[in-house]
C-alpha cells in the first residue's frame, strides 16, 4: 500500500496496533482533544460527538474481529471452522473421517454334501463382497463383508475348516466349512446425477449423514470412474484371477496366490472430498473423449520444431491452462446419467457384542462350477449362516477438530512414501494376503565390492528386503515367485524414487529344546512337566519370533521358574535340525560356536530360528 507523506493524518502518529473497541475510541478521543480542540470539546456519554466515535469504533472493533478470524482459518493449529479444517487436511495429504465403522470377524459357515464318505467342493459356493448380515436385536446395522468368501479355497493365511456335520450311519454325509473374514458396519445406498454438456472438473455434491466412503460410480454405458487421491495419478492397483489365461507362468501358484497385483491405467476417474459432517464433494477430470494430448501438450516429436515461418518456439513459453484441457486429469462425464454407490454407517451404535450377528441379509452366492445338482446346490446356498465370535469394536462418530490437526500434521511428515527401513517393513506386512502374505520380514543395506579394496562395502543406493510366508501348517517357508512379484508390484507404488529394493529369501534355521527340571514335594511330575512344555511351546510360537532375534537361554530359564512347582532347572540343551528329508530346513548351524553369553546369536545373513514341530522337539525331563 502507498502512503501519502504529504498528508496531514500521516504526521499525526495514529497507532495501527489498535485492535479492540475500547482502544478505538481512547484513540479517536485522544486524536480529536489534540487535533480539534475548538471543534469538538464535550465526550461526555450522551455527547454527539461520542455517539460518532463510538460509531466508528464499534465498526473498526467489527472489521479488525473478522481480519483476525479470517487469518486465524488459514493455519491449521488454529483454525476452527469444520470447512477450512477439511480443507487444510487435504492439503497436507490427509483425509478426514467423519463416521468411523466398527469392525469385527464374522465366521462364515456352509454345509456341504458328501460323496463317498468324503467332502465334495463341488458344492463349495463363492460369498460375493459386501455381502450383509445383521445383529439378532432389533438394530438394523448391517455388517457388509470387505472380500469374497471362497469356501473352496483354503491356505494358511485364508484357511477353510471342515469339519463332519451329520452321519448316515457311520459314513458322513454332510461336512461344514467354516471361513473367517473381515467385515465392516455399513450400509449401502445409490444416488443418480443426470450429466449434460461437457463441464471442465465436474463437481456433484452428495448430501447426507454419516458417509464413510465412495463404492463406485457408474455411468449408463456401465464405464466405471475409479477413486484416485488426487486426480494426476492415473494408475491404480487392480487384483485379477491368477489363472493360465491371465498369467501361465504364475497359474501354478494359484493354490496359495489366488490373485495377482497388476498397475492398471485408468483414464476415467475422480476424488472426492468431505466439506462438512454431511457433505462429500466428487470432482472429475477436465480431458474429453476427443482430445488429442499430443496436439496441446509438446512431446519429443514436437517439441522446437518450429511454424512454418521457421520461427523456432523453444524461447516460447506455454499456456499452463492449455494443460486443463487434455485427459492428463482424466475424462469428464457428458451426456449420461451417474450412479453413485456409496457407503453409510458407523457410530457409537455399531458396537456390538460377540455372539450377536447371526441374520443372513443380502447374500449373493456363486457356485464353483456347472452342471451341478440343483437340489443339492439350493440346499447349500440355503445352509450359509455367520457368527461374530468377538465383539464388533471401533465404531464412533470421525475425527474430531484436534484430531485432524494431529493426523494431518503426522501424515504430511511421511505422504504415504516409504521413508525408513521400518517403513518398508510395515508396508510390506500390509500387503492384502490375496496377493501372497508375508509372515516375516527384515530390511538391511544392501553391500558390494568395492573395485579399489576388493572389499565389501554398504551401497547406498540399495536395499535387501528378506522375507518368509507360511505353509499350509504355518510353518516358515520361501515366498513363491507369484507373491514376490506382486510384493514388487506393491511396494513400487510407496517406493521413494532413489531406492531399489532386492526381495531375497532369509534362512530358517530349525532346533530342538531339551531341559532338565526338578519338581519340588508336593507337585505332580507329569502335571509340572506337561505346564513347563506347555510354556516352552508358547513361547517359541513362530508368531513370536522374528528375523535376527537372538535366542537368550536366560529367557528360557526364566520361564521354566516361573511354573509352580518347578524347584530347579538343571540343564538346558538347544541343538540345530536339519535336512528337508526329515522334514526340517536344508540349512546346518553350529549352535555352540554361535553362542556368546549364553546367547545363541543368527547367522550373518539374516535367519530366523524356528522350533518346526514343537509337540516332539521339546522335550523334557524330571531328574532327583
Amino acid at each position: 500500500m502507498a502512503y501519502n507523506t504529504n498528508n496531514n493524518l500521516s504526521k499525526k502518529g495514529i497507532n495501527y496496533l489498535n485492535k479492540d473497541f475500547s482502544d478505538f475510541k481512547s484513540a479517536l478521543i485522544n486524536l480529536a482533544e489534540i487535533y480539534y480542540p475548538d471543534n469538538v470539546k464535550d465526550f461526555s456519554e450522551g455527547s454527539p460527538g461520542t455517539m460518532f466515535i463510538e460509531m466508528a469504533s464499534y465498526v473498526g472493533d467489527v472489521l479488525s474481529f473478522y481480519t483476525d478470524a479470517q487469518v486465524q482459518e488459514t493455519f491449521l493449529q488454529y483454525a476452527q471452522e469444520r470447512e477450512n479444517l477439511y480443507a487444510l487436511a487435504y492439503n497436507l495429504g490427509y483425509r478426514p473421517v467423519v463416521s468411523n465403522p466398527s469392525i469385527v470377524e464374522l465366521d462364515i459357515f456352509q454345509q456341504i454334501p458328501a460323496s463317498n464318505g468324503l467332502p465334495d467342493y463341488n458344492y463349495a459356493l463363492r460369498v460375493a463382497k459386501n455381502s450383509s448380515f445383521f445383529p439378532n436385536s432389533n438394530t438394523e446395522t448391517s455388517f457388509l463383508i470387505q472380500n469374497e468368501v471362497n469356501f473352496a479355497f483354503s491356505s494358511s493365511n485364508d484357511p477353510t475348516e471342515q469339519t463332519v456335520f451329520s452321519l448316515n450311519g457311520t459314513v458322513p454325509d454332510y461336512y461344514l466349512l467354516k471361513k473367517k473374514v473381515k467385515a465392516i458396519s455399513a450400509e449401502i445406498k445409490t444416488k443418480s446425477f443426470d450429466i449434460g454438456a461437457v463441464e471442465r472438473f465436474k463437481t456433484l455434491s452428495l448430501d447426507d449423514n454419516s458417509i464413510i466412503g465412495i463404492q463406485s460410480i457408474i455411468d449408463t454405458d456401465g464405464n466405471e470412474y475409479t477413486e484416485v487421491p488426487y486426480l494426476a495419478q492415473e494408475t491404480i492397483f487392480e487384483e485379477v484371477p491368477n489363472t493360465e489365461i491371465n498369467d501361465p507362468e504364475l497359474k501354478q501358484y494359484n493354490d496359495q496366490v489366488p490373485f495377482l497385483l497388476r498397475n492398471k491405467k485408468v483414464s476415467q476417474r475422480f476424488v472426492s472430498r468431505f466439506r462438512s459432517n454431511t457433505n462429500l464433494e466428487i470432482q472429475f477430470g477436465a480431458g474429453t473423449i476427443g482430445d488429442e494430448d499430443t496436439t496441446i501438450i509438446p512431446n519429443p516429436d514436437n517439441v522446437g520444431l518450429g511454424i512454418k515461418d521457421g520461427r523456432s518456439l523453444l524461447d516460447l513459453s506455454y499456456d499452463p491452462s492449455n494443460f486443463l484441457h487434455t485427459k492428463a486429469y482424466g475424462k469428464v462425464p457428458s451426456n449420461t446419467t451417474l450412479t453413485v454407490t456409496y457407503l453409510v454407517g458407523g457410530g457409537i451404535n455399531s458396537n456390538v457384542n460377540s455372539n450377536t450377528i447371526t441374520r443372513i441379509g443380502n447374500v449373493i452366492t456363486t457356485p464353483r462350477i456347472g452342471g451341478l445338482n440343483s437340489g443339492l446346490l439350493t440346499a447349500a446356498a440355503d445352509s450359509i449362516a455367520c457368527n461374530n465370535p468377538g465383539p464388533a469394536t471401533g465404531g464412533g462418530p470421525g475425527d474430531t477438530a484436534e484430531d485432524i490437526r494431529l493426523n494431518a500434521i503426522a501424515n504430511f511428515s511421511s505422504q504415504q512414501r516409504t521413508v525408513t527401513k521400518e517403513d518398508y517393513l510395515f508396508r510390506c506386512l500390509a500387503m492384502p494376503p490375496q496377493f501372497g502374505s508375508v509372515a516375516k520380514a527384515y530390511i538391511a543395506q544392501d553391500t558390494q565390492i568395492s573395485l579399489d579394496t576388493n572389499r565389501r562395502v554398504t551401497n547406498p543406493n540399495a536395499l535387501n528386503l528378506y522375507i518368509l510366508g507360511y505353509d499350509i501348517n504355518k510353518n516358515l517357508v520361501n515366498l513363491n515367485e507369484a507373491a514376490k512379484i506382486n510384493l514388487a508390484t506393491y511396494l513400487e507404488q510407496y517406493r521413494m524414487l532413489t531406492d531399489a529394493i532386492n526381495i531375497k529369501n532369509a534362512s530358517v534355521i530349525n532346533f530342538k529344546v531339551e531341559f532338565d527340571i526338578s519338581v519340588r514335594s508336593g507337585f505332580s511330575n507329569d502335571n509340572v512337566l506337561l505346564e513347563s512344555i506347555n510354556a516352552l511351546q508358547n513361547y517359541f510360537n513362530v508368531d513370536n519370533w522374528q528375523i535376527n532375534q537372538p535366542i537368550i537361554k536366560g529367557d528360557i530359564t526364566g520361564i521354566l521358574y516361573n511354573i509352580e512347582g518347578v524347584l530347579n532347572v538343571k540343564n538346558i540343551i538347544i541343538e540345530n535340525k536339519f535336512g528337508e528329508n526329515l522334514g526340517y530346513s536344508k540349512f546346518k548351524y553350529n549352535f555352540d560356536t554361535a553362542t556368546r553369553n549364553n546367547t545363541i546369536y543368527p547367522s550373518l545373513d539374516p535367519s530366523i530360528f524356528e522350533l518346526k514341530y514343537p509337540n516332539t522337539d521339546i522335550v523334557g525331563r524330571v531328574t532327583l
